[in-house]
């Protein structure tokens, strides 16, 4: 998350890098989350607050959360009964023929590490699953972040994690996350296409 939107927020800078406007903007009151938005050449914002703290990130959790109590309740159902099968298995050894039972013995073996490579591969699709919803948020946040900058006068946007020390007012993280709300919802359907309803 951090990496996309350092990405965003440098890409994003280049363009008002040369703006004759920086730094002569004066502080705005921020309706929407009631915060004064400094103006200032450089703005920090927390990236992983943004997503986290937003109604986006909140319902991308909440999925994904679901998503692996499922899996993980579905890990402990086949968990046990490959146990109890490997227990039957076992317990048959002494009644079949060495052979039979080497056979048998594979094929039970075949079939955990088919099981295990579908299970890890559910797991991986819900890793990528976050990740490609943390970069359709990046692509969503991108023109919010870009308006903040405009009215801010600013040249660029840096994440707030990878500074030593900087000035709290011109942390964006509040009022980039009020907006984002109001225009994204939750990422299912934007709330200014609800509104109008």
């Amino acid at each position: 998350m951090r990496r996309a939107l350092t990405c965003l927020v440098f890409g994003v800078g280049a363009l008002f890098a040369t703006s004759p406007h920086a730094q002569t903007v004066p502080p705005q009151f921020d309706a929407i989350s009631g915060n004064v938005l400094s103006a200032a050449a450089v703005l920090t914002v927390d990236s992983e607050a943004l997503f986290a703290q937003s109604r986006f990130g909140q319902r991308v959790s909440q999925e994904l959360a679901a998503e692996e109590s499922v899996l993980m309740a579905e890990n402990r159902r086949i968990q046990a009964e490959l146990t109890e099968e490997e227990r039957v298995l076992t317990a048959r050894r002494a009644t079949m023929d060495a052979k039979a039972f080497r056979a048998v013995a594979d094929a039970f073996d075949a079939r955990v590490v088919k099981i295990r490579t579908e299970q890890d591969q559910k797991s991986a699709n819900i890793i990528q699953q976050r990740q490609q919803e943390e970069d359709a948020f990046i692509r969503a946040a991108s023109p919010v972040l870009t308006e903040l900058m405009r009215e801010a006068g600013a040249s660029v946007i840096l994440d707030r994690r990878e500074i030593l020390l900087s000035d709290p007012s011109v942390d964006i993280t509040e009022i980039a996350i009020q907006r984002l709300n109001l225009r994204l919802g939750d990422g299912i359907r934007p709330q200014a296409d609800a509104a109008e309803d």
